[in-house]
């Protein structure tokens, strides 16, 4: 069943730039008919769907995309290929979490301690990963990068 930009909206509980938005990233597609007007398949409220819930966990449109890429995108995908859209996203999500449990562990800690050291802070740079990772020890050198990137990196290197 076909379904216009206006029907996706209100089903999805979103508005029509977001739809646009999500279409320009590559998250959705749509096509146009005679009339020139854009037109979805249903399944697009699943995929929508999907991309709320994975934003309200803290996953980047990016690694949405990525996930997402690897689905049908005219129609809905099977048990199988969300189980497994769902496991790569697990180890993500298990990532999240140590460094949020990290934070929570050493945040009292921090509050007032004023040290700024970028070689020993156990939450701006734990095991001096940006030392290890760029050779030197200040993040703010590497805002190219961020935090989160850098970690990732280091876990690669590990």
């Amino acid at each position: 069943m076909e379904m216009s930009v206006g029907q996706v909206a209100k089903r999805a509980g979103v508005k029509v730039s977001t739809l646009h938005f999500y279409e320009q990233k590559g998250l959705i597609t749509s096509w146009r008919n005679a009339g020139n007007q854009r037109r979805y398949d249903r399944a697009v409220l699943r995929r929508l769907a999907v991309i709320k819930a994975a934003q309200h966990v803290g996953l980047s449109l990016e690694e949405i995309g990525r996930a997402l890429s690897k689905l049908p995108s005219h129609r809905a995908p099977t048990k199988e290929q969300w189980r497994n859209m769902a496991e790569r996203w697990d180890a993500t999500l298990n990532e999240q979490i140590a460094r949020l449990q990290q934070l929570q562990a050493n945040l009292s800690g921090c509050i007032g301690c004023g040290c700024l050291s970028m070689k020993t802070c156990s939450l701006y740079n734990p095991n001096d990963v940006v030392g290890e990772v760029t050779q030197d020890d200040n993040v703010l050198n590497h805002p190219e990068l961020g935090v989160t990137q850098l970690l990732k990196e280091w876990g690669r290197r590990r």
